[in-house]
């Protein structure tokens, strides 16, 4: 099944237009894998956006950072955000870290870098919305 590109990309004084959504997109670009069951047996807790190395990623909802590191190998430099009401981001495959645990993020701040850390093929941002530790679908929670 096709996934449905994110809507183009748009900047304003360097910032994306983060959309509509409840959560902000992090970052603008081509879905590459949708949420859920994939036909391998595996399955996506998230999203996966390409874009190219570099690319800034932006927190999606204000938050304060609970991880940031590299302990998860497939997932590479990783940076996780909590939200009020046991809610949680997750920004994976990041080539840069540019916050640290215990901070505190606002929506449209930078978190890092698009990378291909972790086991991607290409640069890609991989991007989880979690109620406490259970995945969400994205997509429900992003606009336009």
């Amino acid at each position: 099944t096709a996934v449905a590109p994110a809507p183009a990309a748009s900047t304003t004084g360097g910032m994306i237009n983060q959309g509509d959504g409840a959560y902000g997109w992090p970052i603008r670009g081509r879905v590459l894998s949708g949420f859920g069951d994939k036909p391998d047996g595996q399955a996506n807790d998230g999203i996966n956006i390409a874009a190219p190395l570099g690319t800034p990623a932006y927190a999606a909802k204000d938050g304060t950072v609970s991880y940031a590191g590299n302990e998860l190998r497939s997932f590479g430099n990783m940076v996780l955000v909590q939200h009020t009401g046991g809610m949680y981001t997750v920004y994976a495959h990041l080539d840069q870290i540019l916050v640290s645990k215990g901070a505190r993020v606002s929506k449209g701040q930078q978190v890092g870098t698009v990378g291909q850390s972790g086991g991607v093929a290409e640069p890609q941002l991989h991007f989880e919305v979690r109620r406490n530790a259970t995945p969400q679908d994205p997509m429900k929670y992003l606009g336009n």
